[in-house]
Formats: structure tokens, C-alpha cells, sequence
């Protein structure tokens, strides 16, 4: 099933690209780091590049970047080679955005501040190779300039319709949608692999990538119509847990068959617009503690303990039945 995105959109988002540049500690070996050693010719093969200081001190800004990634893939979708973010929450995310880069100067300058001492230590430390790690060390200052932590935030005003010119970027905009389900689809497929499959009871944690899920759907509802009935359907789903304790039973069952429907793109949409045209989110989470929706990657045993275990439950929606059947077919 297609999805559509009205550029009418734009007024709602804004464009953030994010730079983030971290010195590698890296460079090219060449022949006469080799002196006297016969090497093949530069047809045949090529050299690879040596380290010029402890990678270990340079892991903190890689942790940096990957937060700040994270935490514009939980708010935004990507788009134009950055993330389409919701302009309502633009306020919270530069102000998180702020922290990091906060916290990636201090961790530069505690870096720099060390450097010398570094390189003297990364070179004490390979006996027999001091001189060709020696010849390519560089500056402070030149590490300075190869490190780096920006973001800008633009406002795309919508393109004339009829302009030409701008098809490519209409299409851009019209696949957010198509984008937005794809990357839900990815969170839900790491989320089934970490925390669901094979599992016939979880603890509250297992949640979160959930959380994080439906907060970004929120978020961006007004990207496609059947955005929202899908943030509904998980809010539906944490509404009817336990408050407390471990989950199991007809709950993890449900939980699966939710976490099963979000990792599948084509059923997901689809299931949005039956939510759309009337079918009720209890109504879809039901089907999975009758059995109706599939469970995939469960062994037999895992069937038959969770099956034991919705033996012993009351339904989660007592107002429809609940039938323990095995979940041996699927809905999509």
C-alpha cells in the first residue's frame, strides 16, 4: 500500500543537518615506512594507513555523535541528507543538541590538553616502530581544526507546484511518509531481536524501544494519515499492561503480535487505515491473544509456554473474549 505526503507539510517541519567531524588518528603508511622491505607494486595492491595515537581516547566522540543521531532519529525522520523535525519540538531537541555539544568541547579540550603526553605514550608503547608512527604525527593544532560539532536548522518554504524543477524535491517530500514507516519498521525489528523474540516473559525495560516508537509517531503524526491510528494502537497496547512486574502470558502475546506488525511496512499501513476506517485498536490487539495474529521466530516450546501462561490469565480486554489458541497463522 502507498503512502502519500502533502507538501502542505513543510509548514509543520523543519530541516536540521547535523556535521559532526572527528579526527580519525590515522594516516597512510608509504613505502618508506617499509625500508628495505620488498612491497608489491601500486597496480597490484595498496597500503593501508597506520595509527597515530590511542584510539581509545578518541572513542568519546564517536559516543557524542552517535547520541546526537540517536536522538534526532527518536524526534525526526531522515530527509535531505539530514532529519525532517517536528517545528513544535524544535526547541527541546536544540536544547539537548546544546548539551552534546557541550559536552563534545570539553571532551575536546581534555583530549587536546593530553595530546603530546598521548602520542609519547602511543609511541613508547610500539617498541621497534617508534619512527614511522614519529614521522606522521601532526599538531595540536591541526587536530583542533579537524574536530568539529555543528548542526543548522533550516525552514523549507513549500515550492511552486508547477515548477519543474522542483519534482525531485516533491518527491522527497511526498516518500516521508513511506520513510517515516521505514525506519519504524527498523526500530521494531532490532526491538523483536533484543527483547522479544524467543522471550516468554519480559521485564518493564523491554518496553522502552516501544516508548521510543510511539513517541516519534506522535510526533509526527501529520506526516501521513495513518500515522497517528498506528501511535494510537501502541498507546492502546501500554494502556492494557500492568502497571508493575514482569509481563508474560496473553500481555507478551499481545506485545509480540504488535512488535510483529510494526516491523512489517505493507501491514502496518494497512492496519493504520483499517484503524482509519473504523476497526478499533482493541479490536487488532485482540487478534493477536486469539491466535490469529503470527508470532514469528518462536520455537514450539515458546509456543506451548506461552500458550500455558494465557491458560492461567483473564483477558486483557474483558469485553472480548480471549480464545489461547496457538498462533500458527497470520494476518499479513
Amino acid at each position: 500500500m502507498n503512502t502519500h505526503t502533502d507538501i502542505k507539510v513543510l509548514d509543520s517541519l523543519l530541516a536540521l543537518h547535523l556535521e559532526v567531524n572527528i579526527w580519525t588518528a590515522r594516516k597512510k603508511l608509504s613505502p618508506e615506512d617499509f625500508a628495505g622491505a620488498t612491497l608489491p607494486p601500486e597496480d597490484l595492491a595498496s597500503l593501508g594507513s597506520k595509527r597515530v595515537c590511542d584510539p581509545e581516547a578518541l572513542r568519546v566522540f564517536g559516543t557524542l555523535k552517535a547520541r546526537a543521531v540517536s536522538l534526532l532519529d527518536r524526534h525526526g525522520v531522515r530527509f535531505l541528507g539530514g532529519w525532517a523535525i517536528p517545528e513544535s519540538q524544535a526547541d527541546a531537541i536544540v536544547t539537548e543538541l546544546e548539551q552534546i555539544l557541550q559536552d563534545f568541547n570539553a571532551a575536546k579540550e581534555d583530549f587536546l590538553s593530553r595530546y603530546d603526553e598521548s602520542v609519547r605514550d602511543w609511541i613508547a608503547k610500539h617498541s621497534g616502530w617508534e619512527q614511522i608512527i614519529a614521522d606522521s604525527t601532526v599538531s595540536a593544532d591541526y587536530v583542533r581544526s579537524r574536530m568539529g560539532f555543528i548542526w543548522r536548522l533550516y525552514r523549507i518554504v513549500p515550492p511552486d507546484p508547477a515548477d519543474p524543477v522542483m519534482e525531485g524535491f516533491k518527491d522527497e517530500v511526498v516518500s516521508l511518509g513511506e520513510t517515516l514507516f521505514g525506519e519504524v519498521s527498523k526500530a521494531a525489528t532490532e526491538a523483536w531481536h533484543k527483547c522479544f523474540a524467543g522471550k516468554t516473559e519480559i521485564t518493564r525495560k523491554a518496553l522502552s524501544p516501544l516508548r521510543t516508537i510511539h513517541q516519534k509517531l506522535s510526533g509526527l503524526s501529520f506526516v501521513e494519515p495513518r500515522v497517528s491510528p498506528v501511535a494510537d494502537l501502541i498507546h492502546t497496547a501500554f494502556e492494557h499492561l500492568p502497571k508493575r512486574g514482569r509481563i508474560e502470558g496473553a500481555n507478551l502475546l499481545m506485545l509480540q503480535g504488535l512488535v510483529s506488525l510494526l516491523r512489517d511496512t505493507d501491514a502496518l499501513i494497512e492496519h493504520g487505515q483499517k484503524i482509519m476506517d473504523g476497526t478499533t485498536s482493541k479490536d487488532l490487539l485482540s487478534l493477536f491473544v486469539e491466535g490469529q495474529g503470527k508470532m514469528p521466530e518462536l520455537d514450539a516450546q515458546d509456543e506451548v509456554d506461552i500458550v500455558a501462561a494465557v491458560d492461567d490469565l483473564p483477558p486483557i480486554f474483558p469485553d472480548i473474549p480471549m480464545q489461547p489458541v496457538l498462533p500458527n497463522c497470520g494476518l499479513w
